[in-house]
């Protein structure tokens, strides 16, 4: 497997440390992660994508370690959605950047997609579709769903708590990796503790959840805060894994209703909600397809397998 190279990135307002793969002239893909996990979720797309032409860069989002806890002490989408942009800029993106996401990435995914100024030629998220969907879901479907998915989302309730939560990650983290496979995941399990060295960053990471329902959201990023709980108006590309077991799958069925004209659903067989690890090569090419479909910005290294 290719290892990658790693860099610092200051924001301005933050520093993100990140996972790069490719050319840094070749078109960027910013690829985000979500809870419980790690930029290293991407180690499997980034050469598939530097194959295909790109430049890879994957960071720890705000809070994880190597990266900055930020001094805001804010977490909501839309800080988030924030640093998405900022990193953009900062890395001399181009209208040739595509943005991928996956879980609390995702959502930043679906906060940007409600923007028709964003700079990303292609959005693509995985495994939480946008809040829209699931808000206008049918009565019927929601009352088939609704039950199972309380199940599943139990540790969303016990992140609101104050302090136990940080004092159990150790133990919850390993537990939800299981429980969302199926893909045996130790050097993930081991990936993800490693962001949480300090008690600060274990708030942090906690606090993507606190922040929906507690925090005000600071001022620089007022503007977006409700963005994510808003419906797309540019095109997406969204997978979800049929076997996942941290968000029903069927919550995407009516999926295609609320996504934007130009938009694709895709449901990958036997991958749960770490799909791009569960099945790596069938998400890569499905990636690869959905960006190729959106016009690829021919690069010298397209095809030419460097691994930067």
């Amino acid at each position: 497997m290719t290892a990658p190279a790693r860099i610092d990135v200051d924001l301005g307002h933050l520093r993100l440390h990140a996972l790069t793969w490719g050319d840094p002239a070749a078109p960027l893909a910013i690829c985000l992660h979500g809870f419980p996990d790690s930029a290293w979720t991407w180690r499997h797309l980034g050469p598939t994508l530097v194959a295909a032409g790109y430049r890879v860069v994957a960071p720890f989002t705000r809070g994880y370690a190597p990266s900055d806890v930020p001094a805001d002490g804010d977490y909501h989408v839309a800080a988030l959605a924030y640093d998405a942009l900022a990193l953009h800029r900062a890395l001399d993106g181009d209208d040739r950047a595509v943005l991928i996401g996956h879980d609390w990435g995702a959502m930043t995914v679906h906060a940007i997609a409600t923007r028709t100024d964003h700079p990303f030629r292609h959005l693509i998220a995985l495994a939480v579709p946008p809040i829209a969907a699931v808000r206008d879901l049918s009565i019927r479907s929601r009352v088939r769903l609704l039950p199972s998915q309380v199940a599943k989302s139990w540790y969303i309730v016990v992140n609101q708590l104050p302090v136990l939560p940080e004092r159990t990650l150790d133990r919850l983290i390993p537990l939800l990796w299981r429980r969302w496979g199926p893909t045996p995941a130790t050097e993930d399990v081991d990936n993800a503790l490693a962001t949480i060295p300090t008690m600060a960053h274990r708030c942090a990471i906690l606090n993507y959840y606190r922040a929906p329902v507690r925090s005000r959201v600071n001022e620089r990023y007022a503007d977006d805060s409700t963005a994510w709980l808003r419906r797309p108006l540019t095109p997406i590309t969204y997978l979800h894994g049929d076997a996942d077991r941290c968000l029903h799958p069927g919550f995407v069925d009516g999926l295609p209703e609320v996504l934007p004209a130009g938009s694709t659903v895709v449901r990958v067989a036997s991958a749960g909600h770490f799909l791009q690890l569960d099945q790596p090569e069938v998400v890569g090419r499905h990636i690869v397809a959905a960006l190729d479909a959106t016009g690829f910005p021919r690069h010298p290294g397209r095809d030419s397998g460097g691994d930067g």
